[in-house]
């Protein structure tokens, strides 16, 4: 690891931040480590502790075999740790979980830092590293911990031209001009920054899987696959790929990739065990099928079930899992027809084949019913499939909340989405214990994000979109931790433990959504950009608007009727009490009121304003809002990183004027649509 690279590259593994409490709890552990066995993950938990001791203390600590007469850090599994009285044994830790312990031996204090494996072990050391730097005493690091979700994967839409399909920062760092990268250091940076934050898969290839990287599962590309492989699994990280469902017609020579077909589950047998020559521990395909115009079952007439179970059945001897995206949905539909209703599409697809589905089949739903909007109610898919693996899929990039060039602090809403109460199984049913397959005793389960990160010097375009990354992992290991407490980690370890640096950015960053959300799209209507690239406001672009515009906005009245009673029957698809929550116009939250009702623009919130006087009041707040973060981070002007000082700086005011066109162009709108005054009498029409 090179100790010169910049504080914007490391992200929050720079290691230059120590707290008050270091000399007094920590120093005397840092200059010796035993370890009594060093296999590959091992000795990346190794590496890191002497990066970061050296660090700390400006010189290189020693790692030994046995333990010498002075205190140190022991690192390993409970089989290195065998003869030592820890009291724990194997079933006290949960899988991929580790302990941490001081004890004494010989008069010297010993800090243990004990997998149940191999990876364990990594993300124990880990969690002493972060616990170290964020100023945790001693006392409260001690103890047993594990991954609540047993599945934490990243999905990139990576092309093997270098392109990334949603991507905000840069180019691929796996793939170059329709080839894969020969210098892999980054993608190893890349793979510790994942690991400590407990990701434990990565799928490198876009979901819309083009011509060329349809033959990424073919011995063209293997060999270069495998060597991705081979550096994340230093670091505990299954590699996926995601696959062409029309692969045996496009690469394989067969006349169909009919999932009932004999010969098509020869070929993906064929191919699944050719993989695994390459990849011993190949992870599995994603898949993304009859949606958006790809490829899937539904040309052979065959459901989703039968077309993952095919790919489930030429894994399974392997170990590998399917991860079947349920994002489908008819996108040519006529939207002047309102009884037909995107947001009910997964659920009315596959609620159907619960139980149907092979058991290394996870099937991803993203978090809302429709598409990573910055506002929209939790997908009612989530508890109704009670007898199938699922997974709740993030989008970490900012497709539709500013993409990278906004600010916006996505965990507070992920963590909304995560504490939802389906009702599956009664009071305290959440969408954290759905996916973790505890509420329903399921093997498999997670989540999954898909990536922000790409070949820009910060990962992520933004340097303050590095916490939505971080808080991803966070979440996805303990869905128990606030939105508050990861992002006080982040800024501490990323900027240090300056009171006013602390203060203002974990501010700015808990702030910001509601603030992206106030200068874009109100009381959950959503989809109000330009389509195609989605940035930037377009109240009409919903991309097919040549059928109507999604929001049904005319001089009377906005939103989208989807009750039983007059409307598309959407609410139907939740279980009780949410269901006549939303079904029910004075109980709906009002930042829902326009997903599940069409109201006229006088309708009165529960703040006592109008609809239409709730729009332009948000609009002038949030791009007011907007110009205070820049405010904000102008007074860190010399307690930050030069280099971050000013990135940040700019994508700041970039965001001040996205935000002004927002405020302008959908006040301007609905003036025009209305002709109701804003009663402020502030100038509206643009």
């Amino acid at each position: 690891m090179d100790l010169n690279k910049s504080n914007v590259y490391e992200c929050w593994l720079n290691y230059k931040h120590l707290p008050h409490n270091f000399d007094d709890e920590y120093k005397r552990f840092c200059s010796y480590i035993v370890a009594k066995s060093n296999p590959p993950i091992i000795n990346s938990a190794l590496e890191e502790l002497k990066f970061a001791f050296t660090r700390f203390m400006g010189r290189m600590p020693e790692v030994l075999d046995s333990y010498p007469d002075s205190d140190c850090i022991l690192v390993g599994t409970l089989d290195d740790a065998a003869d030592e009285a820890l009291r724990v044994s194997r079933g006290d830790l949960p899988e991929d979980g580790f302990m941490v312990h001081k004890f004494e031996r010989n008069g010297k204090n010993v800090l243990a830092v004990i997998g149940k494996n191999e990876k364990g072990a990594l993300y124990g050391v880990f969690h002493l590293l972060r616990s170290m730097c964020c100023g945790k005493p001693l006392a409260q690091v001690q103890g047993i911990d594990g991954p609540r979700n047993p599945l934490r994967v990243i999905n990139h839409w990576d092309n093997l031209s270098g392109d990334i399909e949603r991507g905000y920062a840069g180019k691929s760092i796996f793939f170059k001009d329709n080839r894969i990268v020969s210098d892999l250091s980054r993608v190893k940076d890349y793979a510790r920054l994942l690991a400590s934050v407990g990701v434990n898969g990565v799928a490198i290839n876009n979901v819309n899987v083009h011509q060329v990287e349809t033959r990424l599962i073919t011995d063209e590309f293997l060999p270069d696959v495998a060597r991705i492989a081979d550096v994340f699994r230093q670091y505990g990280i299954k590699l996926y790929l995601s696959i062409n469902f029309a692969a045996p017609v496009e690469i394989g020579g067969l006349p169909t990739a009919d999932p009932l077909d004999e010969s098509v589950k020869k070929w993906w047998r064929d191919v699944a065990d050719n993989i695994y020559k390459y990849i011993p521990d190949f992870g599995g395909f994603v898949v993304k099928a009859d949606s958006e115009f790809r490829p899937g079952p539904f040309t052979y007439g065959r459901n989703h079930a039968e077309g993952a179970n095919m790919l489930a059945e030429a894994l399974k001897p392997h170990g590998g899992v399917v991860f079947w995206r349920a994002f489908v949905y008819n996108c040519q539909v006529d939207w002047r027809d309102r009884s037909v209703d995107r947001a009910k599409a997964a659920y009315e697809n596959f609620k159907p084949l619960d139980g149907k589905f092979l058991d290394n089949v996870i099937v991803q739903i993203k978090n809302g019913p429709m598409d990573f909007q910055i506002r929209e109610p939790v997908s009612p898919l989530f508890g109704a499939m009670e007898k199938t693996n699922v997974a709740v899929e993030f989008q970490i990039t900012q497709e539709y909340t500013g993409q990278q060039k906004d600010l916006c602090y996505l965990v507070t809403m992920w963590k909304e989405v995560l504490d939802f109460d389906t009702y599956a199984k009664g009071q305290g049913s959440t969408v954290s214990k759905v996916v973790s397959g505890s509420l329903f005793r399921m093997e498999y389960g997670g989540v999954v994000g898909v990536s922000n990160i790409g070949d820009s010097k910060c990962w992520t375009g933004h340097p303050l979109a590095q916490a939505n990354l971080y808080g991803f992992g966070r979440l996805g290991w303990n869905p128990e931790l606030s939105a508050q407490e990861i992002a006080e980690e982040w800024v501490k370890l990323t900027f240090g433990h300056d009171k006013q640096v602390v203060d203002t950015i974990v501010s700015m960053l808990m702030a910001s959504r509601d603030i992206y959300e106030k200068y874009t799209a109100p009381l959950g209507i959503g989809w109000m950009v330009n389509p195609g690239h989605h940035y930037g406001p377009n109240v009409d672009g919903y991309e097919y608007s040549h059928w109507g515009t999604y929001h049904y906005a005319d001089w009377k009245g906005i939103g989208v009727d989807r009750t039983v009673a007059t409307g598309t029957g959407f609410t139907a698809q939740y279980r009780e009490p949410v269901a006549s929550m939303y079904e029910n116009i004075e109980t709906c939250p009002d930042e829902l009121l326009l997903f599940f009702h069409h109201v006229p623009y006088t309708h009165k919130l529960k703040s006592g304003k109008t609809v239409i006087q709730h729009i332009y009041d948000t609009h002038f707040e949030g791009a007011e809002e907007a110009e205070g973060l820049k405010e904000k981070w102008l007074t860190l002007k010399g307690k930050v990183d030069d280099e971050i000082f000013d990135m940040v700086l700019e994508r700041l005011e970039m965001q001040i004027k996205n935000a002004i066109e927002w405020r302008d162009v959908v006040n301007t709108y609905f003036y025009r649509k209305t002709g109701i005054d804003d009663i402020h009498g502030r100038k509206i029409y643009k």
